[in-house]
């Protein structure tokens, strides 16, 4: 049976130079923070562990000073790997200042490896990431100089090209649960993530390494239905109680994050009344009866809101990579949660579903945008975030619509109430580039791949093809020289069925869009396996 012991000396189970994977997603889902908190505070206290291997799936932390950010020290640990470094942007500086090996590697392929490190397979094959960074002909991942083994290998099989990311031992596997029972057996009743739990205990269990589960509270066998299970007994060396753990970061807790209640339409809070809202309500056009869709972080995390508000979202299956599907998903720092979905799915499951194209539309960020349609989001400037889960998602999907503003730093844009847009201020930072610093999205092998690309902004819209980046609409108000073309550095052709963006995106009240999206004839692109693609 799994023995009860305390947070200290759960701490002090962890060795000079052990790999640790740490289960929970981004802000604060099924993190287990109490853990974190022992774990640098032995080493602030005795100087011990040194030298630790840190993992992850997601970036896990608040953006400021939780999750990860608190192990962020160079005599703790040695290597991060990771799903990325925007939740923790201590790693981040820490990997600019090449004070740790690092490495961002896609959220789902991570996801998907705790299971073939459990069942003791020598990696993950897939073809995810290929022609990416995370490519070992574009660096492997890697986001330190210092940052030297490969971690991901380019396979040929029968003539095609795939990528292996290589298992790696894993000694001490931390998960969160709600409730643990006499035998150890783990659930997760109030929990608004399930992750990789189940896998990542046997990937360290089953192969000389340790379980330990964090939970709220402890009951009496029998307790747990076996259906509630969710990581059994059998796969737990060590439960440590914590009765004060919140749900995420935000919120100490929600019945409808954990599915045990639904929230009535009335109660889906719209957006304020902003360019985001704007830009999250073009993008929502691009929605048909019955689309399966992905919602990334950022601005196309707004659309949720826009489709609730214009009636849309029961008609549509939205998910977000963590595991929910259909519902609403939550916003802002709670993204990864929902509410009102239909399922929670184990995160590897749901990666499974987006590699093998269940995606009709993915709705993502750019950071920036190049001549070929490559996009970056994992690192510019001075900023390392990674790719979370982006990679899996826009390789997946059948069609990939990229939101954000033109420009940014100092940015003033706003709707005028009536038709159109003002432009107060324009960004000081140009996002539109020759080249992108980091290829998180290549544009050609989209292109091969028979994708549609759109990439809307606050003041345009333009769309992918053979040649390049096309404009095909502007905005009301808005300077076509000096407002666009002027802010791109690179040449775009303008399409000669150039339009203007619906006078209705500017308006403070519901567009109606409910009437016109239900005449819309559902559309699956069927997508093009392109074999072999080195040219790129």
């Amino acid at each position: 049976m799994a023995q009860v012991i305390s947070l200290i000396e759960a701490a002090k189970l962890i060795r000079d130079g052990d790999t640790v994977f740490i289960g929970g997603s981004g802000g604060g889902h099924a993190v287990p923070e109490a853990m974190i908190d022992a774990l640098r505070d032995r080493h602030g206290e005795t100087g011990e562990p040194r030298g630790l291997t840190l993992a992850s799936s997601v970036s896990i932390g608040d953006w400021e000073s939780t999750g990860f950010n608190k192990l962020a020290n160079p005599r703790l640990v040695r290597r991060v790997i990771s799903g990325g470094f925007n939740n923790c942007p201590a790693f981040a500086a820490l990997a600019i200042a090449d004070e740790v090996e690092a490495y961002t590697l896609p959220q789902g392929a991570l996801s998907q490896l705790t299971r073939d490190i459990a069942a003791g397979r020598p990696g993950l094959l897939t073809r995810t990431g290929l022609h990416t960074f995370v490519d070992p002909r574009h660096g492997g991942g890697k986001q330190s100089k210092r940052t030297t083994e490969d971690l991901v290998k380019l396979i040929m099989i029968d003539d095609e090209e795939f990528l292996l990311y290589r298992s790696f031992p894993i000694d001490v596997a931390i998960i969160r649960g709600t409730s643990a029972d006499e035998r150890g057996n783990i659930s997760m009743e109030d929990e608004a993530f399930l992750g990789e739990n189940f896998s990542l205990a046997a990937a360290a269990h089953l192969h000389g390494g340790i379980t330990i589960a964090q939970v709220q509270r402890l009951v009496a066998e029998g307790n747990l239905g076996g259906k509630d299970v969710k990581i059994p007994g059998a796969l737990v060396d060590y439960v440590v109680v914590a009765p004060d753990q919140k749900q995420t970061y935000r919120t100490a807790y929600s019945p409808a994050f954990a599915g045990r209640t639904r929230v009535p339409d009335r109660e889906i809070q719209p957006l304020p009344f902003d360019i985001r809202k704007v830009v999250a309500r073009r993008a929502a056009m691009e929605l048909f009866p019955g689309a399966v869709v992905n919602l990334g972080f950022g601005i196309s995390n707004g659309i949720s809101s826009v489709a609730a508000e214009e009636g849309l979202y029961r008609d549509l299956t939205l998910t977000v990579e963590q595991g929910i599907i259909g519902g609403v998903p939550a916003g802002g720092k709670d993204a990864g949660a929902g509410v009102n979905f239909d399922m929670m799915a184990a995160q590897p499951d749901q990666f499974d579903f987006y590699d093998g194209g269940g995606l009709d539309i993915a709705f993502l960020s750019f950071a920036e945008v190049d001549q070929d349609g490559n996009v970056n989001v994992s690192r510019y400037g001075k900023s390392i975030n990674g790719p979370g889960g982006f990679i899996n998602i826009s390789q997946g999907a059948r069609k990939v619509v990229f939101s954000g503003t033109l420009t940014t730093g100092g940015l003033s844009i706003r709707p005028d109430g009536v038709g159109g847009l003002i432009m107060d201020r324009d960004g000081d930072v140009e996002k539109w580039l020759p080249q992108v610093q980091q290829l998180t999205f290549n544009g050609k092998f989209a292109h091969q791949s028979g994708q549609e690309v759109l990439f809307i902004t606050d003041r345009a819209v333009l769309s992918l093809t053979g040649d390049g980046v096309m404009l095909i609409e502007i905005a009301p108000g808005i300077s076509l020289d000096s407002d666009v073309l002027k802010r791109i550095r690179f040449p775009v052709r303008i399409s000669p069925r150039l339009k203007q963006m619906d006078i209705r995106l500017f308006r403070d009240e519901p567009m109606g869009l409910l009437a016109g999206f239900r005449t819309q004839v559902p559309y699956r692109r069927v997508l093009r396996n392109p074999k072999n693609r080195t040219a790129i």
